[in-house]
């Protein structure tokens, strides 16, 4: 909002950029942070895991970006390729942070992950979303009594607050369940 009300379109746009990488960034350092404390203790500082992953934005970056385009085209031809999509595809991020593995190269190394599993995967990602979607709901009688513009902040800021950390949790744990609590090849945490 800072950066729109000063630079108006650029600051838009240097927003919108800004909070794509930043989002990006999170979902990865919280896939980082959940390897972190596996063992019972978190070893890493917030600063030391937000760096461990700033190689991985990029591949992150363009992985999810290509999954969101490749799950909405499913989900508009006929529902059923979009569900199945997400399904496959929905522990790319856990593959490309903790096995190192470049952002096309992630969409197999999750299919093989989730291979045998997919009604699991899939009840754990519709329950996620469910679960997302009742978040919402009450968040949006809470906020009803505020202003339009305010109530839109307000609940932009505190759902994308949680529910990121809800889904890198969520999923990051399905990940270490499937590969049988095993730690990933590749090298340690910087």
């Amino acid at each position: 909002a800072l950066l729109v009300a000063i630079l108006s379109f650029v600051g838009a746009l240097v927003a919108v950029v800004l909070s794509i990488v930043g989002v990006f960034w999170v979902q990865g350092a919280l896939t980082r942070a959940v390897q972190d404390i596996r063992d019972g203790r978190a070893d890493l500082s917030v600063g030391e895991t937000f760096r461990s992953v700033q190689d991985k934005i990029g591949p992150i970056a363009g992985a999810s970006l290509l999954a969101g385009l490749g799950i909405a085209i499913g989900l508009i031809l006929l529902i059923a390729p979009g569900l199945f999509l997400i399904t496959i595809w929905s522990l790319i991020v856990p593959a490309i942070v903790l096995e190192n593995v470049g952002a096309l190269d992630s969409f197999g190394r999750s299919r093989d992950i989730v291979r045998g599993n997919e009604w699991n995967v899939f009840g754990v990602v519709v329950l996620t979303f469910l679960i997302l979607v009742a978040f919402g709901i009450i968040l949006g009688l809470i906020l009803l009594p505020l202003d339009d513009s305010v109530r839109s902040f307000l609940s932009n800021i505190i759902s994308g607050t949680l529910t990121a950390p809800f889904l890198a949790l969520t999923w990051t744990l399905v990940y270490y369940r499937l590969v049988g609590n095993r730690a990933p090849e590749g090298p340690p945490p910087a």
